[in-house]
């Protein structure tokens, strides 16, 4: 019997006087990733683009609960995107979407 994966939402806040595609962005957490716990860490993560504002700064994946600690970790490690100077910070994580948009909200 499958165990069913639980999924982490990460509201993140992109910290920079630039704007990034959503691809830039998400190239800069991929390649976080495997720096840093390589292609099998990366293939366990799960990582994906759930919302993206580029003007606001602002991101929303999602990871499997397993594996949250090891994102933080890669997105605490980057300092640039696309070769200009950029930092991310976890603004807040759940286990669903809802809740996440609610706790951001308040």
């Amino acid at each position: 019997m499958l165990k069913r994966m639980r999924r982490r939402y990460l509201a993140l806040k992109i910290d920079s006087n630039e704007t990034f595609s959503s691809r830039d962005f998400m190239d800069a957490v991929w390649n976080a990733v495997l720096k840093l716990y390589g292609e099998y860490g990366a293939s366990r993560s799960g990582l994906t683009l759930i919302d993206y504002d580029a003007e606001k700064g602002f991101a929303v994946i999602h990871t499997m609960h397993t594996t949250v600690e090891m994102v933080r970790a890669a997105l605490a490690s980057i300092t640039k995107i696309r070769d200009k100077p950029a930092a991310i910070h976890v603004l807040t994580i759940s286990g669903t979407i809802r809740a996440l948009y609610k706790k951001i909200q308040q």
